[in-house]
């Protein structure tokens, strides 16, 4: 397998486990519809968080959360809805960003921003 996809599954993976860390019920994982794959569908206090997982062994180019640019941001708002209306949620709704930047050591830094974006239409 590739390193970067295997990077992608490690940070998933730590993702995951931070967020059932701070209570969050993870729904669904790596949850497509069309060309959109959401990374974490998570429920906490009545609300749906859809959480987009960007990992990276460095930041020359940006952080890891620069990454999430507009077309991204349109493709998860698609598949969000989607899973909305499949589990015909009617309560809030809401898109993190769950940042994994690892140095040449290994070590990593995570950091959970939430609300951190709402896609236009």
């Amino acid at each position: 397998m590739a390193v970067h996809l295997d990077l992608g599954r490690k940070g998933e993976s730590l993702a995951k486990t931070f967020l059932e860390g701070l209570g969050y019920e993870i729904l669904d994982e790596n949850w497509t519809h069309g060309k959109a794959e959401i990374d974490l569908v998570a429920y906490k206090d009545k609300v749906i968080i859809f959480a987009e997982v960007k990992t990276r062994t460095g930041n020359a180019f940006g952080e890891p959360e620069d990454f999430v640019d507009n077309r991204k941001q349109k493709l998860l708002a698609e598949a969000a809805d989607e899973y909305i209306y499949l589990m015909d949620h009617q309560g809030e709704v809401r898109f993190d960003i769950v940042s994994i930047l690892f140095d040449k050591n290994a070590n990593y830094t995570l950091k959970h921003i939430e609300d951190a974006f709402w896609p236009s239409a």
